[in-house]
């Protein structure tokens, strides 16, 4: 188990470095570069926009690999998601920008971008589902965290390359090469993730369902038929996650450079100790998600964000470095409530059959829902000189709706741990 969750984590972590790395390059540089004939304000949406569209490519990929998944294995998935993510990554640090090739540039930027959200929507799946069905139940949080701990080394792998860049080099070097280096070292770390998961072997479950003839001949549209409720709670309740890290991750770093008038560096050093904190408790909070369940850690986790909205933004408003980064680190916590438990969560409220399909789609949407419009909307709300308290109802609102969509969802924890809780609470004393 611990070899097949480190394989998981590195490769959730390679393939969200990727998508990170776009992430951080839009809210610093891409918009003067690939769209300037804008204003900074709308050069700075584009690019946004333009990041956001990965978002929504990636239901589209969690529908093409969850059907390979759910039909011919998780392995493949892990390995096309992969390959698919690092060379669309790889090919926007080489693309031209609007002063070489004209408006050519951005529909190139726009085309790779939906590549490689189209892969970040296979792979969490494949990363999740190999750990999940090979973990016992009553450990299954534990275990399927470590694919979940990814995405905060993959953005801190990211964003400390960008970090590097960026104070080691002038402004204008970074803006005219420095940017493209982190997109360039993908296709080293995609190298080292395919030759990783060359030893993993296919999941105990669809093996099963393999021998005895179970799998699905459509599996998306069994879970549309049968699950559609459930897809689209899951997508509502996840969109707190996505919401609040895109807040915290982008939106601010564009913010406080361009409001705030901080440093780039300084900006990038708050954010990433906030992330880094989150990964480190992530897998502490899975544990609570095997003995208190999953829901309630859900639940638990939108209601800390709303109530934390507020908040952040006025502790990002100050512009001081130690106050940002602790309204930055109440964020990721309330976040990682959740996040760190979803990876158990939506397995277990799928059957196998569909299961692949099921889960990332309903993962994904949530990317959508949450995270592909929050660094554009908050943007446009934050244009002025006054305190963006916007943003905070905004964020605010998205938490509710979450906090809802979770309360409506089933609980899932292994019957096992809940038999074994119940027997201890009436035992004599």
């Amino acid at each position: 188990m611990l070899r097949l969750a480190l394989a998981s984590l590195a490769g959730t972590a390679i393939e969200f470095y990727d998508f990170f790395a776009y992430g951080t390059a839009a809210a610093l540089v891409l918009g003067p570069l690939f769209f300037p004939a804008f204003s900074p304000l709308a050069g700075t949406v584009a690019a946004f926009a333009t990041f956001g569209v990965g978002f929504v490519a990636r239901p589209l990929g969690s529908v093409v690999f969850g059907h390979v998944g759910d039909r011919y294995g998780r392995r493949p998935v892990l390995f096309g998601s992969l390959l698919l993510t690092g060379a669309a990554t790889v090919a926007i640090g080489f693309l031209p920008t609007y002063a070489a090739i004209g408006a050519a540039a951005p529909l190139l930027l726009l085309a790779l971008r939906f590549l490689q959200g189209f892969g970040v929507g296979g792979e969490w799946g494949g990363a999740v589902l190999l750990t999940a069905e090979h973990a016992p139940a009553e450990r299954r949080g534990l275990w399927t965290s470590f694919p979940q701990v990814g995405p905060a080394v993959g953005f801190l792998l990211a964003n400390g390359v960008m970090l590097g860049l960026s104070a080691g080099l002038t402004d204008a070097q970074f803006r005219s090469w420095g940017w493209r280096v982190p997109f360039w070292a993908a296709g080293l770390l995609a190298v080292a993730g395919l030759l990783l998961r060359a030893t993993l072997e296919e999941t105990p479950e669809f093996r099963a369902l393999a021998e005895g003839g179970g799998r699905a001949e459509a599996p998306l549209a069994e879970v549309f038929r049968g699950h559609w409720r459930l897809v689209l709670l899951t997508g509502g309740a996840l969109a707190m996650a996505y919401a609040v890290f895109y807040a915290v991750t982008t939106w601010s770093l564009a913010y406080g450079t361009e409001h705030l008038g901080v440093s780039r560096t300084t900006m990038l050093a708050c954010v990433m100790a906030a992330v880094a904190l989150k990964g480190v408790v992530t897998p502490f909070v899975a544990v609570l998600g095997d003995r208190f369940g999953r829901r309630s850690m859900c639940m638990a986790g939108c209601a800390g964000a709303a109530l934390w909205m507020f908040p952040l933004v006025a502790l990002l408003r100050t512009g001081n470095p130690v106050l940002m980064t602790a309204g930055f680190v109440g964020a990721m916590l309330s976040m990682a409530t959740m996040f760190a438990v979803v990876a158990a969560y939506l397995p277990e409220l799928y059957e196998p059959r569909v299961r692949c399909t099921g889960a990332a789609v309903g993962y994904n949407l949530g990317g959508v829902l949450g995270g592909a419009l929050t660094p554009v909307v908050a943007t446009a709300i934050a244009d002025g000189d006054g305190p963006p308290w916007g943003v905070a109802a905004y964020l605010t609102a998205i938490c509710l709706a979450s906090l809802a969509c979770s309360a409506l969802l089933p609980e899932t924890r292994p019957v096992a741990v809940r038999t074994a809780g119940a027997a201890e609470a009436a035992a004599p004393a």
